[in-house]
C-alpha cells in the first residue's frame, strides 16, 4: 500500500511530529469524509510500500524525512512552488527558500524523490498569462537539475473556491480550453529547456497540448526508482482523468491553516485554524473528533 500524506492537508508543514509518532505506533486513525466512520490505517513497514508527501513548506519536515528513511520507507515529495502573490498564498515561504529545500531532497535522495507542482494556475489581474510564463521560467531555471518533472493544473472552479476568492475580493477568470492549451504548451517548452517534463493533473481535456502528458501524482514507478526495487500498485484514480496508483490518504479536510485563498480542501480558514489548534501530536487522529453538539 502507498500512503498519501496528504492532498487533504499539509502534514509536512504542520503535522510532522504527529506523523512520526504514528510511525512509531504503527498505525493512525482517520475519518472517512463521506461516511464519517473511523478507520484504522496500518503504518508498519510490511504494510506500507512508501509515502507520497504533499506540501507547500517542507522546512519543518526536513529532519523528519531522515526519520522516515531510517525506518526503511521510500518516499516522494510533491512540492508546490508557484511564486503567487501573498493575496493568494498567505503563509507559504518565499520560493527561493523552497527551492533550497528541494535541492536538499535531491542531494540526499536523488532527483526522482522530488516533483515540482506548479499548481494551481490561476488567472487574475495580478497574475495574467504573461505573469505565469515569466514566473514559471524563473522557477524552472532555479529548479534545473533538482527534479525531472513539473506537474501543473488550472484552478478548478469549485463552489467553495469561488466563494473564498470572492470573499477575499480577488477577481479571476477561467480561460477557455484553447487559451489554456496555448499556455500549457509554452510552459512545457520552458520546462523541457530546463530538463523537465510537464505533466497535467487530472485535466484530460487539456492533455493534448504540445509537450504535455497526463500526470501520475501517486506514481508507483517513481517510488520504485527511489526505493531501488519494484513496487506493484494498480491504477486507481480518485476522479476522472486521474492516473494515480492506488493509495490511502491519511489527511483530513479543513485542517490546513496555510490560508491559500484558492484551496479546495478548506471551506473556511477560521474553522481550519480552530481544528489545527485542537491538534494533539500524541493523538491517534490528525484532528480530534468534535464533541457532539459543538462546531468543528
Amino acid at each position: 500500500m502507498i500512503v498519501s500524506a496528504s492532498y487533504k492537508t499539509d502534514i509536512p508543514a504542520f503535522y510532522g511530529r504527529w506523523f512520526l509518532n504514528r510511525l512509531d505506533a504503527g498505525f493512525c486513525m482517520m475519518i472517512n469524509p463521506y461516511s464519517g466512520k473511523s478507520l484504522r490505517v496500518d503504518l508498519t513497514r510490511p504494510a506500507v510500500d512508501g509515502f507520497v508527501f504533499w506540501t507547500k513548506n517542507l522546512g519543518p519536515f526536513l529532519g523528519a524525512l531522515d526519520g522516515v528513511a531510517e525506518r526503511g520507507f521510500p518516499f516522494v515529495v510533491q512540492h508546490s512552488v508557484t511564486g503567487l502573490p501573498g493575496a493568494l498564498e498567505r503563509s507559504v515561504p518565499d520560493w527561493r527558500v523552497t527551492v533550497a529545500h528541494l535541492a536538499g531532497v535531491r542531494d540526499r535522495w536523488g532527483p526522482r524523490a522530488a516533483v515540482w507542482r506548479y499548481d494551481p494556475i490561476i488567472l487574475t489581474d495580478a497574475t495574467p498569462a504573461s505573469w505565469h510564463r515569466a514566473t514559471f521560467a524563473a522557477l524552472a531555471q532555479a529548479l534545473r537539475g533538482v527534479t525531472d518533472e513539473v506537474t501543473a493544473s488550472f484552478l478548478q472552479p469549485y463552489r467553495k473556491t469561488a466563494r473564498n476568492l470572492a470573499a477575499a475580493g480577488i477577481g479571476w477568470r477561467d480561460p477557455g480550453a484553447e487559451e489554456k492549451r496555448a499556455l500549457l504548451a509554452d510552459l512545457a517548452e520552458i520546462a523541457a529547456l530546463e530538463g523537465m517534463s510537464l505533466t497535467l493533473c487530472a485535466q484530460p481535456e487539456l492533455a493534448d497540448a504540445p509537450g504535455v502528458s497526463a500526470a501520475r501524482c501517486v506514481d508507483a514507478e517513481r517510488l520504485s526508482d527511489v526505493a531501488g526495487r519494484p513496487l506493484a500498485a494498480r491504477e486507481k484514480g480518485n476522479r476522472p482523468g486521474c492516473l494515480c496508483a492506488e493509495s490511502r490518504d491519511i489527511g483530513d479536510y479543513d485542517s490546513c491553516p496555510h490560508g491559500c485563498v484558492y484551496c479546495y480542501a478548506v471551506a473556511d480558514r477560521a474553522a481550519a485554524q480552530r481544528r489545527f489548534a485542537r491538534h494533539d501530536p500524541a493523538g491517534e487522529f490528525l484532528v480530534p473528533r468534535p464533541v457532539t453538539g459543538r462546531p468543528s
